[in-house]
C-alpha cells in the first residue's frame, strides 16, 4: 500500500515539475512582449445630410421619424448576406466592421471582395477582428491592410503569429489572451448598422455543405447605428486594439497576388451559384421593390462591454444590464442561446422566476446539433433542476424542414441565435451567450429594446425554433428521469437519451462533465 501510495506522489510531482519546465520553456522562448497598444486614434466620419447614396435613401425615412431607429430582423442567411452586399455597394463614406470570426471561405472572400470594391470608390474602411480566430490569415489581412482605404486592426493579438511560438505564448499569457472580443458589427456611413449574432463564413449565410447556422441580426437605420459606430470607435482606439501591420511584414507582390485571388473567387461558378440564389432572396425583391419595412421605434439602444473587460469596473458589464432585466420578468421569459450554461446565480434567478408564476422557456443545442460538446457537458449539469424548478426546455434538432410545406429534405442545423424576449415587450439581439465566458471573459455587444412591436416579432422567431419539425422538448417523467419528445410523430414518441447520438458522444460530455472547467466554456 505504501508502495503504492510513493508511486502516486512521484507521479503527481513529476506531472508538476513537468508544468512548470513547460512553463519556463514558454517564457524562455517567447519573452518578445505583448503587442504594443493602437495605432493613431480614429473616429466615425461626420454624417452629412445627402453626401452618399445611403444619406440619400434614408433621409426621407429619417425626417418621418425623429427620433426613432429603424429595425429589420435579419432571420433568414441569404437575407443577412444580402443586406451585408447592398450596405456595402451603397456605401459612400465609410464601412466599419468589427467580428470574431471573418473566415476564409466563399461567403467570406465574397464579402472581402464587396469591401475592396467600396474602398476602390473612396470609401474608407477599418476591420476590427479578433486575432485568436485570425490564425493562418495573416497573408490575407496584410493583403486588405496594403490598400490605402483599408486599416486593419487586432484585438488581443498574438506577438508570435504562428508555430510552437505561437503555443508557448498561449501559455505564457494564458490569463489575459483567454480575453476575446466577441463582438459582431456591420456599419455603413454610420447611418445602417447589422448587429446581432451572425460572423463572416458560410454556415452563418446559408452556404455550409452540411451543416448551416440558424442565426439572427437587427438591421438598423438611424440613431441606434450611430450608437455602434461609437462601441466601434471605442473598441478602434483601445489599447487591445492593435494594427495589422505592427505584427507582420508587406511583401507588395504577395499582396497583389492575394487580393487577386479573392476577386478571382468572387467571379468563380460557386460564387456565381450562390449569388444567384441571393439574388433571389426576399430582402433583395423587397429592397428594389421599395418595400423594406423596417419598424420606426425610439425604444431601443446598441450596448457593449468595455473594451478592456478583464481590467474595468464590473458594473460597467453587460450582463450587470441583462441579468437584472430576466429577473425583472413579470409574467414570460423567452431565452434563445447556443450555449446554454446558466451556472448556480442564473439557475437560481430562473427559479425564483418559475416560483413567483412567471413562464420561463429556454431553447438551446441539443447535443447532436452542438458544434461545441464541452458546452454541452456544462448545460446538462443544470437540465435536471431547471426542469425541476419549472423552467420549459426545448433542444434543437440537428435535421429538420428546411421550408414548412415544401418537399422535405435533410438538411444539418445548429442554433447560433443569442436573444431574450421578456413580458412580450422588451428583448435583446445581439453576441452574447447565457454561459460563464460571455459573463466573465469575452467582449459582447447586442440591441436592447422596449417596444411590443419588436417583441411580438422575437417571440414569433423563439415559437419558430421550438416548433416540433425544429426541437425535441425535454422532460422529467414521473420518476425524475430526462425524456425527449419528439412531436413530428403521432402519437409523439418518447426518447430514453440523448437522441440523434451514439453513445460515444454521451460518454465524452459526461466525462468533460467532471473536470472544472465550467468558468472558461
Amino acid at each position: 500500500m505504501r508502495r503504492v501510495a510513493k508511486r502516486i506522489v512521484v507521479g503527481l510531482l513529476a506531472g508538476i515539475a513537468l508544468l512548470l519546465a513547460a512553463f519556463a520553456l514558454a517564457v524562455l522562448m517567447t519573452n518578445r512582449p505583448a503587442p504594443p497598444p493602437s495605432g493613431i486614434p480614429k473616429y466615425a466620419m461626420p454624417l452629412q445630410p445627402d453626401q452618399t447614396e445611403i444619406d440619400r435613401e434614408l433621409a426621407p425615412l429619417l425626417a418621418a421619424n425623429p427620433g426613432s431607429t429603424g429595425a429589420v430582423f435579419l432571420t433568414d442567411g441569404l437575407d443577412a448576406f444580402a443586406a451585408r452586399t447592398i450596405s456595402a455597394r451603397r456605401a459612400g463614406r465609410s464601412l466599419d466592421l468589427q467580428y470574431f470570426i471573418w473566415h476564409n471561405d466563399l461567403t467570406g472572400r465574397l464579402l472581402a471582395s464587396e469591401v475592396l470594391g467600396a474602398a476602390e470608390r473612396g470609401v474608407r474602411v477599418r476591420i476590427l477582428l479578433d486575432d485568436m480566430n485570425a490564425y493562418g490569415l495573416d497573408p490575407h489581412l496584410l493583403a486588405m491592410d496594403a490598400h490605402p482605404n483599408i486599416e486593419l486592426r487586432v484585438y488581443n493579438p498574438f506577438s508570435h503569429r504562428d508555430g510552437v511560438a505561437r503555443a508557448l505564448e498561449f501559455l505564457r499569457r494564458l490569463v489575459r489572451i483567454n480575453h476575446r472580443m466577441h463582438n459582431k458589427a456591420w456599419i455603413a456611413d454610420g447611418r445602417i448598422a447589422i448587429v446581432g449574432g451572425r460572423n463572416i463564413g458560410d454556415r452563418y449565410f446559408e452556404a455550409g455543405a452540411q451543416t448551416n447556422f440558424r442565426d439572427l441580426d437587427l438591421l438598423l437605420f438611424g440613431p441606434a447605428a450611430q450608437q455602434a459606430s461609437g462601441v466601434f470607435d471605442r473598441y478602434w482606439n483601445s489599447d487591445a486594439a492593435v494594427p495589422i501591420s505592427f505584427l507582420g511584414k508587406r511583401a507588395p507582390d504577395a499582396l497583389r497576388a492575394v487580393l487577386a485571388r479573392v476577386r478571382d473567387d468572387a467571379r468563380g461558378e460557386p460564387a456565381r451559384a450562390y449569388l444567384d440564389r441571393v439574388a433571389a432572396s426576399q430582402l433583395i425583391g423587397n429592397y428594389y421593390r421599395d418595400a423594406i419595412a423596417p419598424h420606426w421605434t425610439p425604444r431601443i439602444e446598441v450596448v457593449a462591454d468595455p473594451p478592456l473587460k478583464w481590467s474595468g469596473d464590473r458594473r460597467q458589464w453587460l450582463v450587470g444590464r441583462l441579468a437584472p432585466m430576466i429577473s425583472g420578468a413579470r409574467t414570460k421569459a423567452l431565452v434563445i442561446s447556443p450555449y446554454f450554461i446558466p451556472g448556480e446565480d442564473g439557475t437560481a434567478r430562473l427559479a425564483e422566476l418559475t416560483r413567483r408564476g412567471v413562464h420561463v422557456g429556454v431553447v438551446t443545442n441539443s447535443l447532436a446539433a452542438t458544434d461545441v460538446h464541452a458546452v454541452h457537458s456544462g448545460y446538462a449539469k443544470y437540465r435536471p433542476r431547471l426542469l425541476e424548478h419549472g423552467v420549459r426546455l426545448h433542444e434543437l434538432r440537428p435535421y429538420a424542414m428546411t421550408k414548412p410545406g415544401a418537399q422535405t429534405h435533410r438538411e444539418g442545423a445548429s442554433l447560433h441565435t443569442k436573444a431574450f424576449v421578456l413580458d412580450d415587450t422588451r428583448g435583446f439581439v445581439g453576441s452574447f451567450n447565457v454561459d460563464p465566458r460571455s459573463k466573465d471573459l469575452n467582449t459582447e455587444m447586442g440591441v436592447l429594446f422596449d417596444d411590443p412591436v419588436l417583441a411580438a416579432q422575437l417571440r414569433s422567431e423563439y415559437l419558430r425554433l421550438t416548433t416540433p419539425s425544429l426541437s425535441y422538448r425535454v422532460y422529467r417523467n414521473k420518476d425524475g428521469a430526462l425524456r425527449w419528445l419528439d412531436g413530428t410523430h403521432t402519437p409523439p414518441v418518447v426518447m430514453t437519451h440523448e437522441p440523434d447520438v451514439g453513445p460515444w458522444p454521451r460518454a465524452v460530455v459526461r466525462m468533460v462533465g467532471w473536470l472544472p472547467v465550467e468558468p472558461h466554456l
